[in-house]
């Protein structure tokens, strides 16, 4: 889950990190009043932020400096409602004014590839990061994280030292690195990262800017991580197969998909796609895709069958659906009487093609019980290739 800006600082705070006065605003008014009362402590001087989970907001137009708190409600005017990268600002942040001396940046992120965690840090912050790592990498220190170890004193100076600090000015960054380490250990996060770290002409270290993933994983660990959760823009069938424990994620296609297992669940989303260019090229229609990705997992009982099709029978794009399940835990006939009882329970609600593949435990159960129930919507194909092309073939049609 990516936080928002305002919600990283809060946590920031939460942990010791240095950070900037902020509210948060949904109205222009609403803005004004922070301003006034945050502005007190920086000369009347406070930045009108706009709160998107998107990067280039300044060059869109969504960060603004703002002189006095009747200019901070004119920028907030503006930039409420604003489309940010097809995110539509509903909140700002009205920040603290800080005088800058210097920008730089540091992140913590998980990385998978070497089973670690990486440190990346530089003396040139504000800038997209992406754009120098490539044109100018020796610019940015990357300092691999034994997980059993972290960023401690000793690990937050090699980091500094790495990315070419002095020592006085290395000497102020350090601590503030161990404590932004904190946040991604104690909250189990995958990603921290502050683009820019300040430096202000007073010589504070600031983290003036903040961006947090969080490992949706640990939730069991942090029921408080469920107020950070932005149920507003959340897509509602996404949302509705968190509230039944579903593993989905939605996809920009027409063909649903149901699996047992996210490798089988993988795999077919490469078939599907496969067969939907094949079709695509003969028909001269569109290619149909994946929909979705749906893992019911191992042991999904016929309850949670019925709940997985009802999810994705709800989605508006979706053509047809294959249901493709190798039994082992899952036994084939749980599977089919959640096919069976989902059907019967949407009724003249189901109105797209099942194509069902089964395999394995208690397949023939399975088949038997699909067949007798005889119902028009749903095929049966033995094999997965089959089945895949038959799901798009519909799909097309």
């Amino acid at each position: 889950m990516d936080l928002f800006e305002y919600q990283a600082r809060d946590m920031f705070e939460a942990h010791g990190v240095p950070v900037l006065a902020g509210k948060t605003a949904t109205t222009p008014e609403g803005a004004k009043a922070a301003a006034e009362e945050i502005g007190a402590t920086s000369g009347g001087v406070t930045v009108v932020k706009a709160q998107v989970k998107v990067g280039g907001r300044g060059k869109a137009g969504g960060v603004k400096v703002a002189k006095s708190a009747d200019e901070a409600q004119q920028y907030a005017e503006q930039i409420l409602g604003m489309d940010i990268k097809g995110h539509t600002v509903g909140t700002v942040m009205i920040a603290q004014g800080a005088q800058i001396a210097e920008e730089y940046y540091f992140s913590v992120l998980l990385d998978r590839t070497n089973r670690r965690y990486l440190a990346m840090c530089s003396k040139e912050g504000g800038v997209e990061i992406e754009k120098l790592a490539v044109e100018r990498p020796e610019a940015l220190a990357r300092v691999a994280v034994d997980p059993n170890v972290g960023i401690d004193a000793a690990k937050a100076k090699e980091i500094v030292d790495e990315a070419g600090f002095d020592a006085e000015l290395g000497a102020k960054i350090a601590p503030v690195l161990t404590k932004l380490w904190d946040v991604y250990r104690e909250e189990d996060a995958t990603l921290v990262e502050v683009n820019p770290l300040v430096q202000t002409t007073d010589g504070k270290i600031i983290a003036l800017d903040g961006k947090v993933t969080l490992d949706a994983n640990a939730d069991f660990r942090h029921p408080e991580h469920a107020t950070l959760e932005d149920k507003a823009s959340a897509d509602p069938l996404e949302a509705a197969a968190k509230e039944k424990g579903l593993n989905y994620v939605k996809l920009d296609g027409d063909v649903g998909i149901i699996g047992n297992g996210a490798g089988l669940v993988m795999s077919t989303l490469d078939v599907v796609a496969y067969a939907g260019e094949k079709v695509g090229a003969e028909t001269g229609k569109p290619a149909p895709q994946p929909a979705n990705f749906l893992d019911i997992g191992g042991g999904a009982s016929a309850e949670v069958m019925a709940n997985g099709l009802g999810i994705i029978l709800g989605d508006e794009q979706v053509k047809s659906v294959f249901v493709n399940v190798f039994g082992g835990i899952t036994a084939c006939d749980a599977v089919a009487n959640g096919i069976v009882g989902a059907l019967d329970k949407l009724g003249d609600g189901a109105t797209k093609p099942l194509v069902v593949r089964l395999d394995g435990n208690n397949v023939e159960e399975g088949r038997r019980i699909l067949a007798e129930r005889n119902h028009p919507l749903v095929s049966i194909e033995e094999t997965m290739d089959g089945a895949a092309a038959k799901a798009a073939t519909l799909a097309a049609k």
